[in-house]
């Protein structure tokens, strides 16, 4: 169970270390871009990179780049939908499908049968 929690750990390390340096790399572009756009285009004073993190967070807000968090509830309500749709049989076969893609990664696999697991 240690082991378990030391990757999910690691995992979401990482992923906060990608999105950091995401977002560094679109707070830079953002300055970039207006310091060589705007003053020459509209005479607009040159800004610094955490003036152009606020720009990036204002456009944000106010142009609905939010609604990318909406989006994951639109992909569920689709997945209820094909589920709808399925057949009994068809379901039954996704279902298998799942349990041995996502086996030994998601905790324990539910067991069909009461056989013990031979692998390590």
């Amino acid at each position: 169970m240690g082991h378990m929690r030391h990757r999910m750990g690691a995992r979401l390390f990482g992923i906060a270390v990608v999105v950091c340096v995401v977002f560094a790399i679109f707070g830079y572009g953002v300055m970039s871009l207006w310091n060589w756009l705007m003053p020459v285009i509209f005479k607009l004073p040159v800004i610094g990179y955490w003036q152009a993190i606020g720009l990036l967070a204002l456009s944000w807000v106010f142009f609905g780049s939010w609604r990318g968090f909406h989006r994951f509830g639109g992909w569920r309500h689709g997945m209820h939908e094909r589920w709808a749709q399925m057949t009994p049989e068809q379901r039954d076969e996704f279902r298998k499908a799942m349990q041995e893609k996502w086996r030994g990664r998601c905790g324990p696999a539910h067991k069909d049968s009461g056989a013990a697991d031979a692998s390590p």
